[in-house]
């Protein structure tokens, strides 16, 4: 349960305010370069107090890879990474250690197991995520450069982004990942409000996968969208996740959702739409891969909620803490390594079924 993949596969470890967090990536073919500095990049877009509008958490996120390479390069056997934990305040969940806060897993965690890590959720918390990301690293290296994954924050709250003004270029420029200049402008303001008020709010998220080739991914159970869903789904605070046009397909008719075929000028295959997002019958089909999700705001906020304790008494609490305004940002490099976890090990047995 703490397992993700079947030939490419990385387990996670460790808690929030523990010692250190980590994974074990299996299935990595032998003679890949890979060092630290081909994992770190990925690992400083995702980690805290990048602006104001995260939170200021001060951790650096610092990879260091354990085992499974030799001279620079993978040996085939498991690697091991590990990033030690360096600003844990444990002491600014003293106050709810025995109450569940709303909208956290609290309450799930304690009726399941009888106890629970009050520490900034323990294992529940998003702090494992730095681990999919460092796995996603991996993932990338093995896919190689002709496969490019990219993400963006494309909603915020209420606030759409205008799609006659994406550009991938704009996304870098701006603190929420947002491919369209001006809307990332009108989100300061917004999320700055919001960020005053101690409240929150969700986001949408848009990954990307260029260069995919037709065949990745398999018929039935093991569909590649199938698998996509799952990873976007296991990422905390998730709660919906579309692929192609997703929700918006049930409004077209079949004449426009279909995705016509005819021939390029070198007499290959090529679609005139892409309303599947790149995949039909749970296999690519060489056009751009496209996913969804949706994040939910963040149940941390100052504003007092009802709840319970754990001697199941009424309460009303206050949390307290080091808290994203919009979680939704720090998520937009964990769906690109969803994203890269799930295509690389498609690949692999793709390789391993037809060669």
């Amino acid at each position: 349960m703490n397992s993700f993949g079947h030939t490419f596969r990385f387990t996670t470890f460790g808690e929030s305010h523990g010692v250190a967090i980590g994974c074990v990536v299996d299935g990595v073919p032998p003679r890949i370069p890979l060092t630290e500095a081909d994992i770190q990049p990925y690992l400083d877009q995702r980690k805290p107090a990048q602006s104001k509008f995260t939170t200021q958490r001060q951790e650096g996120d610092v990879v260091r890879i354990l085992s499974g390479t030799f001279e620079g390069l993978t040996t085939g056997t498991p690697i091991a990474l590990l990033i030690e934990n360096e600003d844990q305040r444990s002491k600014d969940y003293g106050e709810i250690k025995d109450a569940f806060r709303p909208g956290h897993a609290d309450y799930t965690y304690w009726a399941k197991y009888g106890i629970r890590d009050y520490r900034g959720g323990g294992r529940s918390s998003a702090r494992e995520t730095a681990m999919r990301v460092a796995a996603g690293a991996i993932a990338r290296k093995v896919l190689g450069e002709s496969v490019v994954i990219r993400a963006a924050m494309v909603q915020m709250g209420n606030s759409v982004i205008d799609r006659t003004r994406f550009s991938w270029d704009a996304v870098a420029d701006n603190p929420f990942f947002c491919p369209d200049a001006v809307m990332a402008a009108q989100w300061e303001q917004e999320l700055t409000a919001i960020r005053k008020e101690g409240s929150s709010v969700g986001a949408v998220i848009e990954v990307v996968a260029s260069g995919v080739p037709v065949g990745w991914g398999a018929p039935i159970y093991d569909k590649l969208d199938a698998d996509l869903a799952k990873a976007m789904m296991s990422i905390n605070a998730v709660k919906a996740v579309e692929i192609g046009e997703g929700f918006s397909a049930a409004a077209l008719s079949g004449e426009n959702n279909a995705d016509e075929m005819r021939l390029d000028t070198n007499g290959k295959p090529m679609f005139l739409s892409n309303h599947a997002g790149g995949i039909l019958g749970g296999i690519s089909t060489g056009q751009d891969v496209v996913v969804r999700f949706a994040v939910k705001p963040t149940s941390s906020i100052l504003t007092p909620r009802r709840t319970l304790n754990t001697r199941l008494e009424e309460v009303d609490i206050i949390t307290k803490g080091r808290h994203d305004p919009c979680v939704g940002i720090r998520a937009v490099p964990v769906g690109e390594a969803m994203m890269a976890v799930v295509l690389v090990d498609h690949f692999l047995r793709h390789r391993g079924l037809v060669g």
